[in-house]
């Protein structure tokens, strides 16, 4: 099985429905050929949009992609790159950064835009997203900038990551933005009920879930929520035949918005169990159980 493609929203890119997520990339010991391997095996699969940031790995993520790249350069052609800006974070890669802070001053987006074509081994990304929202941004400066690098070839598509709905609008008021990337699982329910997937629905545009399996926690945390949602997710494994970890995938892509799922894990075994999830349509009445799992009461 292979993963369907989704456009992100009516003048947007068309990327894959699953998306290979590589923030932990720097903890997996692999030489630049294993990572190679990975990619393929992605692609074999349907997986061609790939998400990064400039601060994975403490600076050093996208770097790790790149010497993987370097040994195929034809498949630049085969495949989406994503990362994203915005956030200084303390490093001893970057010693000039005194104090974890955002910056989406012209000058740090397009710093940011060409140490990750350097570190990437490409000419230009397909989607560039701020990562969090800065309360000291200026939309006119940003959206400035976006049209710049945008008419040098060097981004093709721009979004955002973490934006409330009024975050994106104010952004989206003076450029066109294609996707919000944000955190929704079982476990993390705000999306539902704060705007952000009405104003995906309003868009036509799809958002990017990070965090699906609510970062690990769905399978291992010990609390009576998680109790009862590992025990919701069982009992649905069995019925559709299928992994507890499809289900609660397939629960996130039940959403009418066509999320586009973030994976984060170096085995392809986990990237199969995502894209089983797009064939995967769970009904009202089984969405409806692990949600009632989750808030651990019926809907009113």
């Amino acid at each position: 099985m292979q993963t369907p493609r989704i456009r992100l929203s009516p003048n947007g890119p068309e990327f894959s429905r699953v998306v290979l997520g590589l923030w932990r990339m720097h903890s997996w010991d692999m030489t630049p050929a294993e990572r190679l391997a990975m990619l393929e095996q992605a692609l074999e699969l349907g997986v061609t949009t790939i998400d990064h940031a400039d601060i994975y790995g403490s600076y050093l993520g996208e770097a790790l992609f790149g010497e993987a790249l370097a040994l195929a350069p034809n498949l630049r052609s085969r495949i989406e790159i994503v990362t994203k800006c915005g956030i200084k974070g303390v490093s001893e890669n970057r010693p000039e950064y005194g104090i974890n802070h955002y910056d989406t001053d012209r000058a740090h987006i397009i710093a940011s835009v060409e140490n990750s074509l350097r570190d990437l081994r490409t000419d230009y990304l397909d989607l560039l997203l701020i990562h969090r929202p800065d309360p000291l941004m200026n939309a006119d400066e940003v959206a400035g900038t976006f049209e710049s690098l945008q008419k040098a070839g060097k981004v093709r598509h721009f979004g955002v990551s973490n934006f409330t709905p009024w975050q994106f609008d104010l952004l989206s008021s003076r450029f066109p933005l294609v996707t919000n990337q944000i955190e929704l699982s079982v476990m993390h329910l705000d999306p539902l009920h704060d705007g952000s997937l009405d104003q995906c629905q309003r868009l036509s545009m799809a958002p990017m879930i990070w965090s699906a399996l609510a970062g690990g926690a769905l399978f291992s945390e010990q609390s009576p929520r998680a109790e009862r949602l590992r025990a919701a997710l069982a009992t649905l494994a069995d019925k559709y035949g299928v992994s507890a970890t499809t289900v609660a995938y397939a629960w996130v892509l039940r959403h009418p918005s066509r999320p586009l799922l973030l994976t984060g894990s170096r085995r392809i075994a986990a990237t199969r169990e995502a894209v089983a999830a797009t064939g995967l349509s769970l009904t009202r009445e089984d969405w409806f159980t692990l949600w009632s799992a989750s808030t651990g009461g019926s809907v009113p």
